[in-house]
Parts: C-alpha cells; sequence; structure tokens
C-alpha cells in the first residue's frame, strides 16, 4: 500500500492543526511521548515535528509533506513545493507579522536607526537578509526565547519578533518600529512527491479539504420558513455565496428558504428577516465549504 508521509506542526500550532483536520475528515489521535500519532486514514503516516524544522524534513524527503509557517521555509530557504497557503493561528484566521520592535522610549525611529546595533530574534537568517538588503549592518543574535525582555534588560537594541495583534509586546513596554513580514500557515510538499500522481493528489486532498474547513469557520448556515407572499422582502436582504436555496412546504403556500452567511452579519441579519416575515429560523455550524 502507497503511503503518504505528513508532518503535523508541534508547539503553538499543533492544537490547532489537530482541530482543522478533524473539521475536514481526519482524526489525529495524540499520545503522551509520542512522535507519531495515528490517523483515521490508512493512506497516510503522521509525524509531529517543530513548525521551526519541518520545511527542511520536507525538502530532504523525510515528510512527503507537511504543515508550517511561511516565516520558517524562509528562514531556513528550503526548496519546497508550496501547494497552499492556510491563513489560521492557534487563535484566529489572520496572518502573523514578524515586526522590528524597540522599548518605547527608544530614540530608533526606523530601521536605518540600527547600524552597528544589536538585534536578537529567533529568526536569524530572515533578519540578517533584510538587513543586507537595505545595506544596514547589524548584529543579529539568536534569541532562545522571552525575546521581548532583552529589550528591557538592555540585551539587545532591537527584536525582531512574531505578533497578530502588537498587544503583547505594547504591554511589554515595546514600540512597533516597521513589519517586516507576514507569514501565515502553507501546506508545503517535497519535489519528488508532489511529481508523483499518487501523493500528489492525496496531497491536493487534504488541500482541497482543509481549505474547505477553513472556510466554513467564518461562515454558517441558516434556514426559514417563509410565507411566499414575503419571499422578496426576505431574498432582498439574504447574502448568499450564490443564491439561497428555496422550496415549497409539503401542501402549504409556505416556503423553505436557506443559505450560508458571514458569522458577522447573522446577528444583525436574523432580527431583519423575523421583521420581513421569516419563521422559524435555524442558525447551523458547517464544517467544511468547497
Amino acid at each position: 500500500m502507497k503511503i503518504l508521509k505528513l508532518g503535523i506542526p508541534k508547539g503553538s500550532l499543533q492544537e490547532a492543526t489537530i482541530n482543522l483536520f478533524k473539521k475536514s475528515g481526519w482524526k489525529i489521535t495524540l499520545t503522551s511521548r509520542n512522535y507519531f500519532p495515528e490517523i483515521n486514514d490508512s493512506e497516510i503516516s503522521c509525524s509531529i515535528c517543530r513548525a521551526q524544522e519541518m520545511s527542511r524534513y520536507v525538502e530532504s524527503g523525510t515528510f512527503d509533506a507537511g504543515l508550517t509557517g511561511k516565516d520558517w521555509t524562509m528562514e531556513n530557504d528550503s526548496d519546497v513545493y508550496v501547494v497552499s497557503d492556510l491563513i489560521y493561528s492557534k487563535v484566529s484566521q489572520r496572518p502573523a507579522r514578524w515586526v522590528l520592535a524597540v522599548r518605547a522610549d527608544s530614540a530608533i525611529e526606523k530601521p536605518e536607526d540600527l547600524e552597528g546595533k544589536k538585534i536578537a530574534t529567533e529568526l536569524v537568517n530572515f533578519t540578517r537578509r533584510y538587513f543586507e538588503k537595505i545595506g544596514v549592518n547589524v548584529d543579529v543574535e539568536f534569541s532562545w526565547g522571552a525575546t521581548e525582555a532583552k529589550v528591557i534588560a538592555g540585551l539587545a537594541d532591537a527584536i525582531v519578533e512574531v505578533t497578530e495583534t502588537g498587544r503583547t509586546l505594547e504591554a511589554n513596554g515595546l514600540r512597533i518600529v516597521k513589519e517586516l513580514m507576514q507569514s501565515n500557515t502553507q501546506l508545503i510538499a517535497n519535489h519528488d512527491a508532489w511529481n508523483d500522481p499518487w501523493k500528489r493528489e492525496k496531497i491536493e486532498q487534504i488541500a482541497l479539504l482543509l481549505k474547505g474547513a477553513l472556510k466554513a469557520e467564518s461562515l454558517v448556515g441558516i434556514k426559514m420558513n417563509v410565507p411566499e407572499d414575503k419571499l422578496q422582502n426576505v431574498v432582498d436582504i439574504l447574502p448568499s455565496l450564490t443564491s439561497p436555496t428555496i422550496a415549497h412546504l409539503y401542501q402549504s403556500s409556505w416556503l423553505s428558504v436557506e443559505t450560508v452567511v458571514s458569522k458577522e452579519v447573522v446577528r444583525e441579519l436574523i432580527p431583519k428577516l423575523m421583521k420581513r416575515g421569516a419563521e422559524g429560523i435555524i442558525e447551523y455550524p458547517l464544517n467544511k465549504v468547497i
């Protein structure tokens, strides 16, 4: 039997990735101290790997495919095939931002002001390449963690750190000077695996369903009953991916109307639908939208 070797990111993305696979139809079961979780697909073999190292293992062929951040693929300068961008994190569906930050009271206002200064970061290679490109000489030092504290303690003049909102940096007395890169999770593949027809089809299946599950997270389905003479009033305010599904109720002048809408609008939409004659409104979650 053919097997696809799939890397699952360890760390902050692990739980979000496993939950996303569950919504996509794959149940990944972890056991303590086990780097080889079970999955309910006999054609896939899973391994847990740090996101920082994933692209190297995919490039070497240890894994046929894996999920990791765009930032770590760039940091490792890995030669892999990017199958799909999957915008999700441990807390939200938004890209992560790698930013240059300094103490709030620092005189540094732009990257060029860091000439001859020290920068602490986990993203060493990317940071070095960035400053080389703009012609600024800096000392880039690898940070093992607690990177924000290094500026406050005077161990570095600036940091390059990942953030989503910037609130944590601000709370630690730091100020963002410049955003250097936006990163999102990517499904990547080894070139040989991608050129293998069977493995490519399996990887494309995974990409399709993961993207469908991500899309569904921002949407809900709603279903309602509407009198025939009030249908147009309801449809006029009903957002939809295409057009709503409308069907006659059995031996009745009422209609069943069903559609998919954004979570952001549904709380405002339901009261409006009721005012226009809709009744028996049901809102339900979605697993995938393809």
